[in-house]
């Protein structure tokens, strides 16, 4: 007796009801996932940028400061910085970016996060920081983060928090 070879219509069905389930379940959560993974990037790319900042300035013996944009037209203008941040050397003490003295670029954040901060963040030859203590704010749907700076410049980030400790 030869057996039939595949499915049958109610094992098809069975299977597809069952992936239909798993994915309803499982959709939502990955959307989740990807968010809070979004939310932790952008916020170490921050963290990053600071250690850059700061050790940049032990190394060169000089400050180096941060400042949101990524336009050269509008370097270091307002507090926004989910349009992305420079890193530069200030040669010349002005506190504006001028030509040869950027070291690094960040590109603009994805997903339309708000990303606040002071115009203008730096650190001095010491590590320390230009202005002391500073705070970044950043949120993204219903995720709040705060980037702190204490006020001899080592960053952290703080999750669900209004205030730096």
């Amino acid at each position: 007796m030869n057996r039939p070879l595949g499915f049958t219509l109610i094992e098809l069905i069975v299977t597809v009801a069952l992936a239909a389930i798993l994915l309803t379940i499982g959709v939502p959560s990955f959307q989740e996932m990807m968010r809070n993974n979004r939310a932790a990037t952008h916020t170490n790319e921050m963290l990053t940028a600071l250690n850059f900042a700061r050790s940049e300035a032990v190394k060169r013996g000089r400050d180096v400061l941060l400042c949101p944009s990524t336009d050269p037209a509008n370097w270091c203008v307002g507090t926004d910085w989910s349009g992305g941040w420079i890193v530069f050397a200030d040669l010349n003490n002005n506190g504006a970016a001028d030509a040869g003295e950027i070291l690094r670029v960040w590109e603009a954040l994805s997903g339309n996060p708000t990303f606040t901060g002071p115009a203008t963040m730096g650190y001095q030859p010491t590590g320390e920081g230009v202005a002391g203590a500073a705070s970044f704010a950043y949120t993204l749907d219903t995720r709040n983060y705060l980037v702190c700076v204490n006020p001899v410049g080592r960053p952290s980030i703080e999750k669900d928090a209004t205030v730096c400790p």
